[in-house]
Formats: structure tokens, C-alpha cells, sequence
């Protein structure tokens, strides 16, 4: 094993096979490394030869293309052995991430000679590569400082340079990887050489101090009002590891203070918050409170069920306005109309809210995915490109954002009526985008499919996997007693065939189950969870539809918003929908001061808010006898003719959050109901939202 020797591209190509659920072509491989297919063909050769030495074979098939077959043991073993290769062997793109994670690591200037000689590289090398970084740095608004005599060192804040460093572990070795490794580090040494570059970035982290972390953010799940997706919980371990390693050398982080106030309120901060402290007491040191602001931003931007977002908080219809204006970009340049899809605008507005927080702290996400979403969707992923400059001009949204929205627009466009008899479970590690798609896409392409869900692999343990015919996942899943199919989240060819196989299988030996008692408890509670959340769904919307009113304001020519907003409070008051009318007014007016709440191209503003001064939730409609001008979601001055004012307590039920969130993307779904709104009498505004929230609830299952 020691004496194996395989070029960069070579290990590139095997890493490549190696890690492929079923075949891959010539073609992709070479387009994967951007050389040539004689050069793919050249290099299969010698791998051929490499793969026997490890009893296993490099399998051509005609048509279908290469793979690695043989036991699992020995594709670990050749797994293991090319990981082991010496620095002189690294790809120009490993050198770099050495580079990086060397040089984010020292708080001090390092001698180009130093980069040299531990790479065992030439400094034009070095400095070769250094001159590719600089661009690469610009992204993380970090800056490269390179001067004769002094040395070399990456400047910028600590905020930007964790991001590097979380960029650079997803970007060269799996995040589920670098945990189950750092984990397997503290049973028994590793033998891998000190100059590799996973083991590289596994330094980064103490081990030791992971399953403190680990338990932690396990905690953290159990208090969430919604499920973390694995890559969120994944995310958020390799987050805080790195954060407080970080802070144990002194580099503290920056949080934007008037965003940190802005978000406090939230469960998501009081969770945080609870995490860093147990933290402090865990490791004996003090922990800044910027780092509660970074946790909770993870934390709302890693949610697992779009439907229970909270997105009645501020900047909500903002989000909501914006999305309807993606959707239209979208429709125009695909020439096709997905702007009455009332699903699709609930789903990007509850991705979006979150994302678009967490890009304003340059908390950039990793898209395990990217590379296939930019290869099967290249033209739609220059469209959203392209629409997301267009739309949100003050953002820069990275590919791996980008890659998040196509995989929206796609699963939308996939979308299929067909249906028959097999529910089909699948566990997938990427996050609720990539599980959407992969969903979208087993409907698509199995008549057979009558329903698909998805489950985080954390919580498979709890699920009763009996009422499933058929378990697709995108991960292994070690100690599983049932079957299943492994595939990768885009579904190649071959692994649809393989799909295919198991449904007629299933099919034809479709015999009555077996009992299933122990079953049943899981069951009943599955049942009680629904039947809840069934009973406050219907209630949600009855509140609404209860309360719900058209006012006429009896104002005067001079009077300014804020005394409209006071009116409208204190006759919300003696309605007994709000018991403190200046702590409500407060909240109203204190959201007005961070962005603007008329909606563009309307006579419309939506002026929304939650408070512990509010009962319940409401949505009322105020016509003004005379126009006022207010500041517009575009940030321009505009004249209103009618205030819409939705609100809900300070603490409330996700299912009413979720009515809520619905009902902002409901105002402005088009210019029809934008009309009605602008215009429209109480009986006829009621009942469309009537068959607005019918139709609702019917997308969920629930009528």
C-alpha cells in the first residue's frame, strides 16, 4: 500500500468511481475534471490495474459506462490507501486548501519558503497557487497579504474566516464524513500520514470535545418546535467545533448588534443561547454573546418543514413580494406560467426568509449537490442566476443558494398526478431541497408511487418502517435490518432501473403483512400528533375568518400613519383581539423604522407584528378616506388608500405562524387578488379567503 502511486487526476478519477452509487460515462468524468476523454481513457488504463491489486475490477459496460466492483471491504481499502498519498502528490486544488487551512489557522505572517518546503513544492509554485486564492478569498470578503520579507497572511474578520473554513471541510471531505471520522480519531489513533489534506482538516477540531458539542446540539433538536435537517444538525456541530477552537486561541467573532436585538425574541435565540451556556460551563471559558446570534441563525436556517417557518415575523411579506417576483422572472424566461401555484410561493418564501438572513451574515450554506443541480440544470440555473441579481441587487446569493431555489423550481415543474399502491420511505442527509427533488422525481418516474416521504436519518430509529413497501436512501445506513436501495439524490439511469426491478418485485409478492403490534403505539401517536395539528389548523384559520373585518377610517385630512395605526389599536382593544394597544403600536411603528410596508405597484401596505399584548391571531382590512404616503418594500415613498393588518401573539403555534405566512403570499399571488384587496367589499374579500384557506388546507391533507 505504501508503495501505490497515483497521480492527482488519477485519485481524482478513482475518488470519483469510488464514491458513484451506480456507472459513470467517459464523458462526465472527463467534463468533472475538464480534460479530455482520450486523456479519461489513458488514465483507466493504469487504474484498472491499480483496482485488481485490490481484488477489485474497473467494470466497462457499453452504453451504461465505468464502475468499481467488488467487495466493500476492499473498495475501503483503496479508499483508504489513495487518502494516504503524500503531499507531492496533491492536486493544485488540494495544495490550496492546504494553503487556506494553514493559513487561517496562524495568526501570524508565514514564509512563502515555509508553504514550500512543507508542501515539498517550488515557491513559483506556491505562489502560483496564492494567485488563484486571492479570487477565491474576494468571495468571503477576506483579503490575501503578500509582501517580501514579511510573509503571508489572510486578513479579514473572524466571521468570514470561519466561513472559509467551513466552505473548505464541506468542499473537500463530506461534513457526516469529517464528524464520523473525527469521532472513529478518538477510539484509536489514525495511520494516516500528518500531510493529507482530510486529515489536514480534521486537525482543525479536537475530538475530544465533540461528543460534548454533539450532545448539545442533540438537545437543542428535542426543544425545536420543528425537525433539524441532518445537514443543519451536521452543519451546526462542525459550526460550533470550529467556533470554539477558535475562540480558545483568542479570534473572536462580530455579530451585527441591531440584528442581534432584532432576533432575541425567538425561540431559535433562547435555544442558542442555552447551548452556548451549557457550552461555557462544559469547556471553562467564556463564550461572547455575538457567537448566541451565529447559533441561532443556524438554527432557523436549517429547518427541516417549510410549512411551520415562522414567517409572520418581520420582513415576512417582504420575502413573500420578492418571491412572487422570482416566480414571474422565472415564468417569463421558461415561458411557462407558475405564478397561480400558491404551493411553490409558500415553499420559496419560507426558504427564503431564512436564507436571505443568513446571507446578510455571510453564513453561506454548502449544496452537497451543486455540482449535478448545475449539470442536469444548467439553463435554470442561470436563469435563477440571473433572477437573483435582478431581484435581490443588495445580496450576492453563492451557487451552492442558487443551487437551493433551481432545486424548488424544478421539483415544482416535476411535479406529476401519477399515482398507484407502493408508499416508498427515503432518507436523505442534503437537506429538505435535494429531498423534495428526489421525492418529486421517484413520483415522476414510478406510475406505481402513491406516496413518498422523507425522514432524517437522526430520527429512523423512531420510525415504524413496516407501513413502507419500499426505503430509498442517499446514505448507508449501518444496522438497518430491512432492505433498502441506495442511490444518489439525482437518480441516474441505472439506479432507476434498479427501482424499477424492486416495485415488480414487490408487486408480485405483495402478501398479506405480518403483525405488526409493536407498531401500533408509534402509530397511535403519529395519529394524536396529526389529529392535533389538524384541530389547530382549523382553528387558526376560524380565528382568522372570525375576526376578519373591513373598516372605514373616519380621518382627517392631516392625520399621519402612526395616529391612523393608534386609532386602529385602540379599536382592537375594546374588540378584545389585543390587550395593550401602546405595546402593539410600539411593535407596528418600531417595524416600520427597518423597512418599508407598502407593497409596490398597489394602494396596499401590510403592516404585521407579534406581541404578547395580542390574543390571537387577526387580519383586518382599514380603507382610508384620504391617501397616505408611506415607505414601499422597493424603499421609494407611496401613496395607500387601505392598511392591511395582520398580527399574532408573541407565542404561538407553528400551524398558526404557518395560516399566517400563507396568507401574506395569498394578497399578492396576482393582480386579481390584488384588485380584491385594493378594492374589494368585506363579503367578498371573506369569501375568497374562505377558498383561499380551503384550498389550503386541502394541500395539506387535511379536508
Amino acid at each position: 500500500m505504501n508503495g501505490l502511486y497515483v497521480s492527482g487526476r488519477q485519485r481524482t478519477i478513482l475518488n470519483l468511481l469510488l464514491q458513484a452509487q451506480g456507472a459513470v460515462t467517459v464523458k462526465e468524468i472527463a467534463a468533472e475534471l475538464g480534460v479530455s476523454v482520450r486523456t479519461i481513457h489513458r488514465d483507466i488504463k493504469d487504474l484498472a490495474k491499480i483496482a485488481s491489486d485490490f481484488r477489485l475490477n474497473l467494470f466497462k459496460q457499453a452504453g451504461i459506462g465505468i464502475s468499481i466492483q467488488g467487495e466493500e471491504q476492499d473498495k475501503q481499502k483503496l479508499q483508504s490507501a489513495i487518502t494516504t498519498i503524500t503531499t507531492a502528490d496533491l492536486t493544485p486544488e488540494e495544495r490550496k486548501a492546504i494553503l487556506i487551512s494553514t493559513l487561517l489557522e496562524m495568526n501570524e505572517p508565514v514564509k512563502m519558503f515555509t508553504l514550500a518546503n512543507e508542501l515539498n513544492v517550488t515557491i513559483a509554485a506556491i505562489s502560483h497557487d496564492l494567485d488563484q486564492l486571492e479570487e477565491e478569498l474576494t468571495a468571503f470578503d477576506l483579503k490575501l497579504i503578500r509582501k517580501k520579507g514579511y510573509g503571508v497572511e489572510i486578513e479579514g474578520d473572524e466571521a468570514h474566516k470561519r466561513a472559509a473554513l467551513s466552505n473548505l471541510i464541506t468542499r473537500n471531505i463530506d461534513p457526516f464524513e469529517f464528524v464520523a471520522r473525527l469521532k472513529e480519531s478518538i477510539q484509536h489513533k489514525s495511520d494516516r500520514q500528518a500531510d493529507t489534506i482530510s486529515t489536514r482538516l480534521l486537525g482543525l477540531v479536537n475530538p475530544e470535545k465533540l461528543s460534548i458539542i454533539e450532545q448539545r446540539v442533540e438537545d437543542a433538536r428535542d426543544k425545536l418546535p420543528y425537525e433539524l435537517a441532518d445537514s443543519g444538525y451536521i452543519g451546526l456541530v462542525v459550526h460550533l467545533a470550529l467556533a470554539i477552537e477558535r475562540l480558545q486561541k483568542g479570534d473572536t467573532i462580530q455579530f451585527d448588534q441591531a440584528y442581534l436585538r432584532q432576533i432575541e425574541g425567538t425561540r431559535e435565540y433562547e435555544i442558542a443561547k442555552t447551548i452556548i451556556r451549557e457550552l461555557e460551563a462544559s469547556f471553562a471559558m467564556e463564550i461572547p454573546d455575538d457567537e448566541i446570534g451565529y447559533i441561532t441563525m443556524h438554527l432557523m436556517g436549517a429547518k427541516l418543514r417549510t410549512n411551520q417557518d415562522y414567517l409572520i415575523e418581520d420582513s415576512s411579506i417582504d420575502i413573500a413580494f420578492k418571491a412572487k417576483k422570482l416566480i414571474r422572472y422565472v415564468s417569463d424566461e421558461m415561458n411557462t406560467n407558475l405564478t397561480q401555484n400558491n404551493k411553490l410561493l409558500n415553499d420559496l418564501t419560507a426558504h427564503l426568509k431564512p436564507a436571505v438572513y443568513r446571507l446578510k451574515q455571510r453564513m453561506n450554506i454548502s449544496n452537497p449537490m451543486i455540482k449535478e443541480i448545475k449539470r442536469d440544470y444548467h439553463e435554470f440555473f442561470q436563469i435563477l442566476e440571473r433572477g437573483a441579481i435582478d431581484i435581490f441587487p443588495d445580496i450576492r446569493f453563492p451557487d451552492d443558494e442558487i443551487g437551493y431555489l433551481v432545486l424548488h423550481f424544478a421539483a415544482t415543474m416535476l411535479q406529476s398526478e401519477k399515482s398507484s399502491d407502493i408508499n416508498v420511505l427515503v432518507i436523505c442527509s442534503s437537506g429538505i431541497g435535494t429531498s423534495k427533488i428526489l421525492a418529486t422525481k421517484l413520483m415522476q418516474k414510478f406510475p406505481e408511487i402513491k406516496q413518498v416521504e422523507n425522514k432524517s436519518f437522526f430520527d429512523l430509529k423512531d420510525s415504524a418502517l413496516d407501513r413502507y413497501e419500499l426505503i430509498v436512501s442517499t446514505i448507508p445506513l449501518e444496522g438497518l435490518d430491512r432492505e433498502y436501495i441506495l442511490t444518489s439524490p439525482m437518480l441516474t439511469e441505472t439506479e432507476i432501473k434498479r427501482i424499477q426491478k424492486e416495485i415488480r418485485k414487490k408487486r408480485l409478492t405483495s402478501a398479506p403483512k405480518a403483525s405488526v403490534a409493536h407498531t401500533e403505539v408509534s402509530e397511535d401517536k403519529d395519529f394524536l400528533i396529526q389529529l392535533e395539528s389538524m384541530q389547530n389548523y382549523s382553528k387558526a384559520v376560524l380565528d382568522l375568518l372570525k375576526v376578519f373585518q373591513v373598516n372605514q377610517m373616519e380621518e382627517s385630512n392631516q392625520r399621519s400613519i402612526q395616529t391612523l395605526l393608534e386609532s386602529i389599536c385602540m379599536e382592537l382593544e375594546q374588540r378584545k383581539i389585543i390587550t395593550n394597544s401602546e405595546n402593539v403600536l410600539n411593535k407596528l411603528l418600531s417595524r416600520e423604522t427597518t423597512g418599508g410596508l407598502g407593497i409596490p405597484n398597489t394602494n396596499l401596505a401590510l403592516y404585521h407584528t407579534r406581541s404578547a399584548g395580542i390574543q390571537s391571531p387577526s387580519f383586518t382590512i382599514y380603507s382610508l378616506k384620504q391617501p397616505v404616503v408611506v415607505k414601499g418594500m422597493d424603499g421609494e415613498d407611496m401613496s395607500i388608500r387601505r392598511i392591511l393588518l395582520m398580527l399574532a401573539p408573541e407565542v404561538a403555534l407553528p400551524e398558526v405562524l404557518d395560516v399566517l405566512s400563507y396568507l401574506s403570499g395569498v394578497i399578492i399571488q396576482g393582480q386579481e387578488s390584488i384588485d380584491l384587496f385594493e378594492s374589494g367589499s368585506e363579503t367578498d374579500i371573506k369569501k375568497f379567503l374562505s377558498k383561499q384557506f380551503h384550498q389550503f388546507l386541502k394541500e395539506k391533507n387535511l379536508v
